[in-house]
């Protein structure tokens, strides 16, 4: 039974590295990908401080991994005290009380 769980653990294991080669990533893929919070990924594409793509006639989010990586590496300020002075100042209707 240990052998099954094992061969369980390593195709889960595989399959999240596989997912790492998308060329294009949603918002789940760039959670899996990242390690950020969805809800922090949300803020950030309010925020318009995430590079993700522009397609007008699509609801959903997409991010080239390409230029997500570049960004990652651009050291940027994904704290959360400061993601929410940012999101306060651009929504202050939606600031909290």
């Amino acid at each position: 039974m240990e052998t099954e769980n094992d061969m369980i653990a390593l195709l889960k294991d595989i399959k999240g590295l596989l997912s790492h080669q998308k060329k294009v990533m949603n918002v789940d893929d760039l959670v899996a990908y990242t390690g950020l919070s969805k809800s922090k990924i949300y803020k950030l594409t309010q925020l318009r401080l995430i590079p993700m793509g522009g397609n007008k006639h699509i609801r959903q989010k997409f991010f080239d991994k390409d230029i997500i990586d570049a960004w990652l590496m651009g050291e940027p300020n994904l704290s959360d005290e400061y993601l929410d002075r940012e999101f306060d100042k651009r929504f202050p209707d939606d600031a909290k009380e």
